[in-house]
């Protein structure tokens, strides 16, 4: 079956398919790997943090490397190979957040043998028939001592392990093929691109032909060779020329994928994940009665993500800040950080207003209990009269006075403005 003339992947092998899987988890402990991120190599070009760092911005690269003496990432070089997959290496990337000190990434490294679709969708809906993240790829396994795979319903986790995939088609499957080197590309290339990134068929998501054209409009065209489309659960990238093997330029665009681009995407996890923080922080600011010191830490919480993660521009290279944008976008994050900024600011003043009406209150009090003692003790040195009985009667009346005073309305308002409530009269 195929869907406005894409034909169906199922069955579909490309020339170079490559996978990467990003699963949240529960960091146990810093794990005695090599630090920095997977060191692909290409040539004499090797993908290593020093390598990386250059295309980012200092606070970017800082983010997704850490920094001399503050590691963050770690890698281990792996060769297994199972029914049709071969595990290249895992990593593992601190996302620790305020409240979720243990959070990380465990990002593992495929290569795909067999038909790539239906390993897409095995991890979108998990089979135990087919679960490809099992037996020698169990991460539970993997990172047995080192980390835990959260709870699928735990904070921070995604409904699914987030998938990246890279395919590149042979000289026969002309549906994600230019029609030369300056020719148009056919739409059933989309087609097969949103199968690659959503992890499904037409069966399993059809998409609606009213909306199709939104949502396939913010595929991104990398280059006349091949385009990436990003969504909530995935990213893809496809080729739109014959791969002719080793030495095609497709080994350098196979490579970007699960370096650059890939920690372009990792960047934008984080910032989903900071925000999702951010967004419950502050829909609990009103569970404590010290409201002043929860909206003091949550605007330094949110100063602190501001300086660290969020950028929307992170490097002259330009699809990388297209991939970013692009998660972004899926995820709403710039209007979810704004109304977070905008809430934030409204607490802030609602603090302010309590803060000045405390100050007008304890000035009100200090004027209702200095004004009667003031005038007594002033009558007597007028009067000249050192009596302590006297000095005692004056003593007695201004309090009484004071307490007469705090009956009234203003004394209520005084009283009702010292402790930040309402008045009630």
């Amino acid at each position: 079956m195929t869907t406005y003339g894409a034909p169906p992947l199922e069955n579909v092998t490309g020339a170079r398919q490559e996978l990467t899987v990003v699963l949240p988890v529960r960091l146990l402990r810093a794990p005695n790997w090599p630090e920095g991120p997977f060191p692909f190599e290409l040539g004499s070009r090797r993908t290593d943090a020093q390598t990386r760092s250059t295309y980012f911005a200092p606070a970017s690269a800082r983010a997704l490397y850490g920094a001399p003496g503050r590691p963050r990432r770690w890698h281990l070089p792996l060769d297994v190979k199972h029914e049709g997959l071969h595990l290249l290496g895992m990593e593992l990337l601190r996302a620790a957040t305020a409240r979720n000190p243990e959070h990380a990434l465990a990002v593992l490294h495929f290569s795909v043998q067999r038909q790539l679709l239906p390993v897409l969708r095995a991890l979108r809906r998990p089979n135990p028939a087919d679960e490809p993240l099992t037996g020698p790829f169990d991460p539970a396994g993997l990172l047995a001592g080192i980390a835990d795979v959260r709870d699928p319903d735990a904070p921070f986790a995604i409904a699914r392990p987030y998938t990246i995939a890279f395919m590149t088609p042979t000289a026969q499957q002309s549906p994600a093929l230019r029609s030369g080197p300056e020719g148009a590309l056919p739409a059933t290339a989309d087609r097969w691109l949103w199968q690659l990134a959503s992890r499904s068929t037409p069966e399993d998501f059809p998409l609606p032909p009213e909306t199709v054209g939104e949502q396939l409009k913010d595929a991104v065209r990398i280059s006349a060779d091949w385009s990436a489309l990003v969504l909530r659960q995935g990213a893809a990238f496809l080729g739109h020329r014959a791969d002719t093997g080793a030495g095609d330029f497709f080994e350098f665009g196979a490579l970007h994928s699960r370096t650059v681009y890939l920690d372009a995407l990792l960047l934008g996890s984080l910032q989903r994940d900071h925000i999702d923080e951010l967004t419950d922080e502050i829909s609990e600011v009103f569970n404590s009665s010290r409201l002043a010191h929860r909206v003091a830490t949550l605007e330094r919480n949110i100063a602190v993500f501001r300086s660290t993660y969020w950028r929307q521009h992170l490097t002259a290279h330009g699809p990388a800040n297209d991939l970013l944008l692009a998660f972004q976008n899926q995820h709403r994050l710039p209007a979810r950080f704004d109304g977070i900024l905008a809430e934030a600011a409204d607490y802030s003043r609602l603090v302010q207003t309590q803060e000045s009406q405390q100050i007008s209150g304890a000035l009100g009090v200090l004027t209702i209990l200095g004004l009667p003692l003031g005038t007594a003790l002033s009558i007597l040195q007028v009067l000249d009269d050192h009596s302590v009985a006297h000095l005692l009667i004056a003593l007695t009346l201004s309090v009484a006075a004071t307490a007469a005073a705090l009956t009234t309305r203003y004394g209520r308002l005084v009283l009702s403005s010292l402790r930040g409530g309402d008045d009630k009269a």
